[in-house]
């Protein structure tokens, strides 16, 4: 008896949201744990990640990690998870290998993605560190998706405070929050100089699904007035071609931020995310042998 590969917990994952209950992600690996896999050795479902994770329950948070990818599933929430019309039709069918899945149709879409922004996976002829490095590279695009998913689903007010505190943690100065029945437009003002001399306007738009079209930039602009020449526009999703014609044609210095780019610089300056494990990689050390 051996754990389950991630590709092998699909239809069980499928199996516990089959009758469209929408489940917290951590509730639903452990009810794929506990249903299909209770009558695994203790020492097997106690076995461990070298950084420390449950190895059972890894796996299954893979499993749907690449079942979302296929929309086989979705998430209507934040860290929710709910079966899709798609997976209760595989369902039915009792059978989704890997390689079914990486020839469905949304999955090849969402790999064609990745491909147009650099980050399609050759390992083929890849050393150990390639792999590792390919390794972590996925790890960082899963939390960026997860992220880009919570960012979506939370509060517009809060999600303001996040923008003002990213741009303070690059280090762009002190910020004043504006106030919500009088702000013009205006999310936010950064001060680039104690005396705030020089300022930089922000304006944050949460949206699930609508694109920033060229009426929001045109007003951005017009909030500005002539108190400032500098702004920053920031998404959860993306601007349409409008948009950024307008911000480009603008005589303004405008900078637009779509939730791809967003979630980048969140993972990077570490907000919204924080350190899970360190792992650590030893190489001969050449010093300690000179000589002998």
């Amino acid at each position: 008896m051996d754990l389950p590969k991630f590709y092998e917990t699909f239809i069980p994952i499928l199996e516990v949201l089959s009758d469209g209950e929408i489940l917290h992600y951590n509730d639903l690996r452990k009810r794929v744990r506990d249903k299909h896999y209770s009558g695994l050795p203790e020492e097997l479902l106690k076995k461990q990640t070298k950084s420390g994770d449950i190895l059972i329950l890894n796996r299954i948070g893979w499993g749907k990690a690449y079942l979302k990818q296929g929309k086989f599933i979705q998430q209507p929430e934040r860290a929710m998870v709910q079966i899709t019309e798609k997976g209760k039709v595989t369902l039915k069918k009792r059978t989704l290998t890997l390689k079914e899945l990486k020839n469905d149709p949304d999955y090849l879409v969402h790999e064609e993605q990745k491909k147009e922004e650099g980050k399609e996976e050759n390992i083929e002829n890849a050393t150990p560190e390639d792999l590792i490095d390919s390794g972590f590279t996925a790890i960082d695009e899963q939390v960026k998706s997860e992220l880009l998913e919570r960012i979506k689903n939370i509060d517009p007010y809060y999600f303001e405070k996040i923008i003002l505190i990213l741009l303070k943690k690059m280090g762009y100065g002190d910020f004043v929050e504006t106030s919500k029945s009088r702000d013009g437009g205006i999310d936010g003002i950064i001060n680039e100089d104690k005396l705030g001399l020089e300022k930089i306007y922000i304006q944050a738009k949460r949206y699930s699904e609508n694109k920033v079209r060229e009426k929001d930039i045109r007003n951005f602009i017009g909030a500005m007035s002539g108190d400032t020449n500098k702004g920053v526009f920031v998404t959860t999703t993306s601007f349409d071609n409008s948009a950024i014609k307008k911000a480009s044609d603008a005589r303004h210095s405008l900078i637009l931020i779509d939730g791809n780019k967003l979630v980048d610089l969140m993972h990077q300056y570490g907000v919204g995310v924080q350190v899970s494990n360190i792992y650590e990689v030893k190489k001969i050390d050449e010093d300690f042998f000179e000589g002998n």
